[in-house]
């Protein structure tokens, strides 16, 4: 019994250890991208609630591209790491077929993430103001809007290719490069948006396109590494720049089988935040402002989430590769309780930092800052089963290959429970925000029920072949 308990044990802290490991330089580079978020909200806000809401509106409209591209990119990280644990597994026969597919996963994912960026900079590069007008009516947020977008479009093509290229190599266990990547990219960006916004050493004051020509100059920086890394000084996946020539057709179906649904989930819910974000965007210039200083504020809170996020969909398709699903049974288990665990934590961390959270943005109004606390408090509620039901959904789950059921189940919850009940809570019964917001996440409660039913059954664990 002594034994078994502690190879139990020893079993349990290699998990965590294996799960830190990948989740750790995640969470740290997630913190950095965040903290580049939240620096430039705080420049953009001493500029006042218009200027706040615009930049605010105007990203809404680039993460729906991120969403996107994070799609694609955990799409091809479900193919990236079961073949990655075929080609270290015992299963020595299987090794060729599976570094051939590994690459052809990484071509594939890139041609994709290019077109992407092509139609998105296309849209806004032609028609920054329609894209304005779907979030707001005010005409003073749309035009800075409009100053915004005007530097901004070409970013697209830089973040998405560093974007997908940093998931593949996280999903090969690569994790330490890019967040010396993010590090760079974030004393760039802080550097140039105080140069650009504010018109300091010799510069122009630009404001709100400040911030945007800020944010290019830091993904130009941070692509180019990336990307450097990958074709010249990786030793793992050896992928060089000629493999971007290779023959995909044979991969093509498989691709299609697991990724498309990924990108199809994760395209329709970023449709679905977007409508979040007009909704949140017709309820006024307050509740706007006041919700871009929470997302921050909820985004900064789970930062270790979505390392174990990514780490969950890792681990599951490196232990599948390796062809062990009992064991993948019970790491679904141990990733369940460490979502809610985690999402405690988040919970207490937004409860007690919360008021001086707010505090920092002494430009916006009194009103504005009432609404972000009601906010911060519902937030503080929908974050302990929103870090559980990620933890499953877009990791163990995922990670299994179970992406058609996901792909389903993410959009029924969102557009036939979240959004319907926020609209009517916003506009129809004028609820205060704390219930809006409530109603605008009710999804995150529902499926996280439904996430552990799913994993109880044992049919996410899906065969991919290589």
């Amino acid at each position: 019994m002594k034994t078994i308990n502690r190879d139990s044990l020893e079993s349990s802290l290699n998990f965590y250890k294996k799960v830190f490991f990948i989740a750790v330089p995640i969470a740290l580079q997630s913190l950095i991208t965040i903290g580049v978020n939240m620096l430039d909200t705080m420049m953009v806000g001493k500029l006042g609630d218009d200027a706040l809401s615009a930049t605010a509106l105007a990203n809404s409209f680039i993460s729906v591209f991120q969403i996107l591209c994070m799609g694609l990119g955990m799409g091809a990280s479900v193919l990236v790491s079961r073949y990655w644990g075929i080609k270290n597994s015992t299963d020595t026969e299987n090794h060729d077929n599976a570094t051939r597919a590994l690459k052809q996963t990484i071509c594939l994912v890139l041609r994709l993430v290019f077109l992407l960026a092509s139609l998105f900079a296309i849209a806004t590069f032609l028609f920054p103001g329609l894209i304005m007008r779907s979030y707001t009516e005010k005409t003073m947020i749309i035009s800075l809007g409009i100053d915004y977008f005007r530097y901004s479009f070409i970013t697209y093509f830089f973040l998405g290719l560093s974007l997908v290229t940093t998931i593949v190599l996280r999903s090969t266990g690569q994790v330490l490069f890019p967040l010396i990547v993010s590090i760079g990219a974030f004393f760039v960006n802080l550097g140039m948006n105080y140069i650009f916004i504010f018109g300091k050493f010799g510069a122009p004051e630009m404001g709100v396109s400040g911030a945007a020509l800020g944010t290019l100059i830091a993904r130009i920086f941070e692509c180019a590494m990336i990307l450097s890394f990958l074709f010249v000084f990786d030793s793992k996946i050896k992928f060089m720049v000629k493999d971007l020539a290779m023959s995909t057709s044979s991969l093509l179906k498989e691709y299609i089988r697991i990724s498309i649904p990924v990108l199809i989930s994760d395209g329709i819910l970023a449709l679905g935040t977007n409508s979040v974000a007009m909704v949140i965007g017709h309820l006024g210039e307050v509740f706007t402002a006041a919700n871009s200083i929470t997302s921050v504020t909820q985004q900064l809170s789970t930062v270790v989430i979505t390392g174990v996020c990514q780490a969950g969909a890792i681990v599951t398709g490196i232990t599948l590769g390796e062809g062990d699903k009992e064991k993948t049974m019970k790491q679904g288990y141990r990733f369940f309780g460490l979502g809610i665990f985690l999402g405690l934590i988040s919970a207490l961390f937004i409860f007690v930092f919360s008021d001086m959270i707010i505090g920092f943005y002494d430009n916006v109004s009194l009103e504005t800052a009432k609404t972000a606390k009601q906010l911060m408090n519902a937030i503080s509620l929908i974050i302990v089963f929103q870090g559980t039901n990620s933890i499953m959904t877009k990791g163990v789950l995922r990670g299994g290959g179970d992406t058609k059921i996901l792909m389903i189940a993410d959009n029924v919850f969102l557009w036939a429970l979240a959004i319907p009940l926020g609209i009517l809570a916003g506009f129809v019964f004028k609820l205060p925000p704390f219930w809006i917001y409530i109603c605008l996440k009710s999804d995150q409660i529902v499926k996280t029920f439904w996430a552990f039913l799913r994993l109880r059954s044992k049919k996410w664990i899906k065969k991919i072949s290589a």
